[in-house]
C-alpha cells in the first residue's frame, strides 16, 4: 500500500485570505489576473534616481516627474535594498524616513526593475529577476486542465468572508486548488481522484510551482485526506522561468 498523507497546502491558504483574494471561477481569476498584467508595466531605474519622498504625511517614491505609492510588498523590499529595519521606518514620519532612505539607498550603477500598476509600485527587483505573469500561468490551466475545477466552496475561511474557493491572489501571490471529480483510478485496491495546488508571485514573493496527488477525500476546510504520490516541481524566478509554463503543463497533462 503507497504511503498516505494529509495535505494542507489549501487549507492554509483558505485561512489567509481576504475577500478581495478570493475567485469564484478559473474565469474570473483568469480575467483579473489579465487586467493586472495589462495595466502594470515595467520599467528600469538607476537606485539614485528613486528618491523616498514625504508627500503630505504620505512615504512616495518619485520616478522621474511621477510620484508613486508603495504597498506593503514593494516597501518591504525597499527597506530591504536600503538595509534598513521595515519595522523602524514604520514608526517614523513619512518626512524622517524619506531622509533615511536617502541616505541608505545603493550607489550600484546597475538598473532596479520597478514594476507599477498605475501610481502604484508593486514590486522592486534587481536585473536578475525575470517575471511570469499569474496571467500566462491561469491561461495555460485553461486550456491544459481542462477536466479539473475547484473543490466544493468552504463554509469558513478567509479573513472576514463567508468562505474560501481555493482560487486566490492578492497583491503578493497567486494559489489555485484544482481537482478532477471524474477522474477516479484505482491504486493498490483503493478509489483515488487526481487534483493539484499551484502557485506563483509575479512580484518576486514565491516561486512557480506545482504539487501533484492522488487523493480520497477534501474536508469543508480544503483539508485533502489520504493523498498519495505526491509530487512537487519549483523554480526560482530567473532568466528561464518561462520554461516553467511547459513543465507544468506537461505535469498537468500527465
Amino acid at each position: 500500500m503507497a504511503t498516505k498523507q494529509n495535505l494542507t497546502g489549501a487549507h492554509n491558504e483558505l485561512f489567509r485570505r481576504s475577500p478581495d483574494e478570493i475567485f469564484g471561477s478559473l474565469q474570473e481569476l483568469w480575467e483579473h489576473c489579465y487586467r493586472e498584467k495589462e495595466q502594470s508595466r515595467d520599467r528600469w531605474s538607476p537606485p539614485q534616481e528613486l528618491r523616498p519622498r514625504d508627500d503630505g504625511g504620505r512615504l512616495v517614491l518619485t520616478l522621474g516627474g511621477d510620484g508613486a505609492s508603495l504597498n506593503d510588498w514593494s516597501f518591504t523590499q525597499l527597506c530591504g535594498l536600503a538595509g534598513v529595519s521595515k519595522d523602524t521606518v514604520n514608526r517614523l514620519s513619512a518626512g524622517t524616513a524619506a531622509q533615511v532612505f536617502s541616505e541608505t539607498m545603493p550607489s550600484s550603477s546597475k538598473p532596479l526593475q520597478i514594476f507599477s500598476e498605475g501610481d502604484l509600485v508593486r514590486s522592486i527587483h534587481g536585473h536578475s529577476y525575470t517575471r511570469l505573469h499569474n496571467a500566462d500561468l491561469v491561461t495555460m490551466l485553461r486550456e491544459f486542465a481542462v477536466d479539473f475545477q475547484p473543490p466544493q466552496k468552504s463554509s469558513t475561511g478567509g479573513t472576514g468572508s463567508t468562505g474560501g474557493t481555493g482560487l486566490y491572489c492578492g497583491e503578493q501571490d497567486l494559489f489555485a486548488f484544482l481537482i478532477d471529480p471524474t477522474g477516479w483510478a484505482e491504486i493498490d485496491g483503493e478509489a483515488f481522484a487526481p487534483g493539484f495546488f499551484v502557485w506563483n508571485s509575479e512580484v518576486g514573493k514565491r516561486s512557480v510551482g506545482i504539487s501533484t496527488f492522488w487523493f480520497q477525500a477534501v474536508c469543508a476546510n480544503h483539508i485533502v485526506w489520504d493523498a498519495t504520490d505526491v509530487t512537487e516541481f519549483t523554480r526560482k524566478h530567473t532568466g528561464k522561468v518561462g520554461e516553467a509554463l511547459g513543465d507544468i503543463r506537461r505535469i498537468v497533462e500527465q
